[in-house]
C-alpha cells in the first residue's frame, strides 16, 4: 500500500468516527429536547454507590437514639412534676403515672431489652466497652425499681401527703439524674462503636430485628404513637410549647 493511500484511509476513518460521534450527540440532544417538551423529568445522574433506596430502614444506632428522644421528653415531664411539688402547685397525678407507663412499656420493656439482648452481649463477646455495659445493665435494673415506685406513688392521695409527695419527688429526681448521663454515654460512645464490632450484614440485620420487634409490640407506627402520647402529657402540664424554653 502506498503512503498516499494509507493517509487517505486514515483520513476517511477519522471522518467516519467524527460524524458518528456528532450523530450520537445529536440523538442525545433530540431525546433531551423531547423529554423537555413532554414535561418528563431529566434522568438522575447519581453515582452508582449512592443509588437511592426509598425502602432503606433506620440504622440501629439511629433507631435507639430517637427512642432516647422519647425518654428525654419524659424526663422533662418529671422535671416539671418536681418543680410543681416544690412550688406546692397543682400536679395531675395522671401526668406522672402516664409518663412512668411510657418509661415502663417503651423504654424498659422494649428499648432496654434490645440493648441487653442484642447490643451488650456483642460488645462483651468482642471484649469492648465491657466496663460501660456492666454499668448500663446495673442502671437499667435500678431504673426499673424506681419506675415501679414512681407508679405506685403517682396518686392523688400520695400527692396530698407531704411524706409521700417528698418521696415521689426524690424518686423522679434520682431517675432524671441517672438517665441524663446514661443515655448521653450510650449515644456518644456505645452506639457509634457498634459498626466496629459487627459485619455490615449483621448491622443491617439488627436494624430489621429492631423494627420487627417494635411493630410486634406497638404496631406499624409504634414510635410515632409514643411521641404522640408524650406530647399529650406535655400539653396537660403546659410544657408542650418549645418556645417557652428559649432564654429571654
Amino acid at each position: 500500500m502506498t503512503r498516499e493511500r494509507a493517509q487517505g484511509r486514515e483520513a476517511g476513518r477519522r471522518t467516519f468516527l467524527l460524524s458518528g460521534g456528532l450523530a450520537g450527540i445529536g440523538l442525545l440532544a433530540a431525546g433531551w429536547a423531547g423529554r423537555q417538551a413532554s414535561g418528563a423529568p431529566a434522568p438522575e445522574t447519581r453515582p452508582a454507590n449512592e443509588a437511592k433506596d426509598e425502602d432503606e430502614g433506620v440504622a440501629p444506632p439511629e433507631d435507639l437514639m430517637r427512642e432516647h428522644g422519647v425518654l428525654k421528653r419524659v424526663l422533662l415531664v418529671y422535671e416539671e412534676a418536681i418543680r410543681r411539688i416544690d412550688a406546692r402547685q397543682d400536679l395531675p397525678p395522671g401526668a406522672v403515672r402516664d409518663g412512668a407507663t411510657i418509661i415502663r412499656t417503651f423504654i424498659e420493656d422494649y428499648h432496654e431489652k434490645l440493648e441487653e439482648e442484642h447490643l451488650f452481649p456483642r460488645f462483651e463477646k468482642a471484649g469492648k466497652l465491657t466496663d460501660l455495659t456492666a454499668v448500663l445493665r446495673a442502671q437499667h435494673q435500678a431504673g426499673r425499681r424506681v419506675t415501679e415506685e414512681i407508679t405506685r406513688l403517682a396518686t392523688s392521695a400520695a400527692l396530698k401527703d407531704a411524706s409521700s409527695a417528698g418521696r415521689l419527688k426524690e424518686l423522679m429526681r434520682q431517675f432524671v439524674r441517672m438517665y441524663g448521663p446514661h443515655e448521653a454515654r450510650e449515644d456518644t460512645v456505645l452506639f457509634p462503636a457498634l459498626r466496629n464490632i459487627v459485619s455490615p450484614h449483621e448491622f443491617a440485620a439488627l436494624g430489621e430485628d429492631f423494627e420487627k420487634k417494635e411493630h410486634e409490640l406497638f404496631g406499624e407506627e409504634g414510635f410515632e404513637k409514643m411521641v404522640d402520647s408524650v406530647a399529650k402529657i406535655e400539653k396537660t402540664l403546659g410544657i408542650y410549647d418549645l418556645a417557652q424554653f428559649t432564654p429571654k
